[in-house]
């Protein structure tokens, strides 16, 4: 694997996959140029990437030499990021977050775990994935060693793989729908959304490679019709509509506190996805402020967790308003910490 981020990236556009820039130090993109971080408008309408440059993230990944050249010789700590639906990519997530583990019905969506299997032990995403494949008989894809697999400074694992179907289309799962999640703590990395490429540095560590191989295998047969059957696929009314990524609410407390924390919080951080319909108009500011502001008061009464309540209300203000990341994080910082002062305790819960 190449060492430097523009030998990174001149790596993967020599493999087809599109590359765009990602902030120094962070796993998020550049920002937005002036004129687009202070004007709303759609990606596909922006000037700025006919004309090059590097705005609205993933919409803007490209495998032309001369970008990337000129991307990364303008800035050369910047990450590199591979926007996986152009790539044909479908990488799946392994998140390892030291959380509370929800109730058994929550760990795999659309699958019952009676009582009599034994949870003990399960912390993270890898022992989700792992009981997933043991119901299907199938190896984990955390231990495929016959694909790229890419561990994460948090100590999580990207998995890749191709599509081996252009026809079939797969959706991220980062955004609002909870049921559309492979399995706890673990998300898929696809359409409308972007991967962080091996070598990439961030002040937690860097995304290295595990094992041997270095180039994705086809996504295998099972794990496609998995994909079908928790929601991944874009039919094809979805291909002219925006479909809102969906992401796992976060893990916190089990139980009925949990389920009236998510009861309470899941219809406010969708009314932000749907956002995404029009770029203006739509009272997005005013939403996705109401949605963190309550989200921190639910933080501060115990009822979530601080950094993945987080996480998911700026990815999904990101999927919504693509052009303003800084002007989105700083409503969820801003409106979490507000909310914090003042406790939402739940009803008949302390």
């Amino acid at each position: 694997m190449p060492g430097s981020s523009r030998a990174v990236a001149r790596w993967c556009a020599a493999q087809g996959w599109p590359v765009h820039p990602l902030a120094p130090g962070r796993k998020t993109p550049v920002r937005n140029c002036s004129v687009c971080a202070g004007h709303r408008h759609e990606p596909a309408s922006c000037p700025c990437l006919p004309a090059g440059r590097p705005c609205h993230g993933f919409h803007a990944a490209s495998t032309d030499p001369g970008l990337i050249e000129r991307w990364w010789g303008d800035s050369p700590s910047s990450g590199v990021g591979v926007a996986c639906g152009p790539a044909g990519l479908v990488v799946v997530d392994i998140d390892a977050h030291q959380v509370q583990v929800p109730d058994r019905g929550q760990l795999l969506p659309g699958i019952p775990i009676p009582e009599q299997v034994q949870l003990d032990g399960l912390v993270s995403g890898f022992d989700t994935l792992a009981l997933l494949a043991a119901y299907r008989g199938e190896t984990s894809p955390a231990q495929d060693e016959h694909t790229l697999r890419v561990r994460t400074p948090s100590g999580g694992l990207h998995v890749w793989y191709r599509n081996p179907t252009p026809s079939v289309r797969y959706r991220c799962s980062t955004g609002s729908a909870r049921h559309t999640a492979l399995a706890w703590q673990v998300d898929i990395r696809a359409e409308g959304g972007y991967i962080v490429a091996p070598g990439t540095r961030t002040p937690k560590g860097v995304y290295r490679p595990e094992g041997s191989a270095r180039r994705p295998a086809v996504l295998p047969e099972w794990l496609q019709r998995e994909l079908r059957r928790t929601q991944h696929v874009i039919e094809h009314k979805s291909l002219v509509e925006p479909v809102a990524p969906a992401v796992p609410a976060p893990a916190h407390r089990g139980g009925r506190r949990a389920a009236s924390a998510d009861r309470l919080i899941d219809p406010l951080i969708a009314l932000v996805a749907e956002c995404a319909a029009a770029p203006e108009g739509t009272g997005f500011s005013e939403k996705l402020n109401r949605a963190a502001y309550t989200a921190g008061g639910l933080v501060a009464a115990g009822h979530l967790d601080q950094a993945a309540i987080r996480d998911r209300l700026v990815r999904v203000a990101h999927y919504a308003r693509p052009w303003q990341q800084s002007r989105n994080e700083k409503i969820v910082d801003d409106a979490l910490a507000v909310g914090s002062v003042r406790p939402l305790h739940l009803k008949g819960r302390p």
